[in-house]
């Protein structure tokens, strides 16, 4: 069942997502219903398949490892070539 929602958006950008929707072959209401069905996906506790958790704790890390830094080097490597 669908229900009217209504909601306050500067102009510029109802006009700019109209174009969106437009170019994309969508109604902005359904732009819109499909970003709040994954915002509000995202707040479930997601199913993580048995291949992810069979590979918990295979990787054994020392606790000085910043993965963080690790990642941004090798991207930066990546780049650089």
């Amino acid at each position: 069942m669908n229900k009217k929602l209504t909601i306050s958006v500067d102009e510029s950008t109802i006009e700019k997502a109209k174009n969106y929707a437009k170019a994309k072959g969508q109604s902005l209401s359904e732009i819109i219903e499909n970003y709040l069905k994954l915002i509000s996906r995202k707040s479930e506790n997601p199913k993580i398949s048995s291949k992810i958790t069979k590979l918990k704790g295979s990787l054994d890390l020392p606790k000085s490892f910043e993965y963080k830094e690790f990642l941004s080097n090798s991207i930066s490597n990546k780049y650089s070539k």
